[in-house]
């Protein structure tokens, strides 16, 4: 036996794709280069050189990108830098601005 069914819908169906967030990482006085770049590996899935050239990004500019994500990814992100950072007594700060 086999059953046979049409579907007809009038209207047309539009997907919205979810916002992306960039997560950066702030400059300060205090955290060391060294802890930003484990942050950088180990939070953020970067390699010893892309964590490196973030690093002297943040160091320069004040700030540095880390990545793009949606917006759940990103706060989680935050929230594990922040932490971490503390854990270590570091006053590293993290955040996301919309793309």
């Amino acid at each position: 036996m086999s059953i046979k069914t049409e579907y007809q819908t009038g209207a047309e169906l539009s997907v919205a794709l979810p916002k992306k967030y960039k997560v950066f990482l702030l400059n300060d006085d205090y955290t060391s280069m060294d802890f930003v770049i484990d942050i950088l590996m180990n939070v953020f899935h970067k390699n010893y050189q892309q964590a490196e050239m973030i690093m002297l990004d943040i160091h320069k500019k004040d700030k540095g990108l880390c990545g793009v994500y949606s917006y759940e990814i990103a706060e989680t992100k935050i929230m594990q830098v922040h932490k971490l950072a503390r854990e270590q007594g570091f006053p590293l700060k993290a955040t996301m601005e919309e793309e």
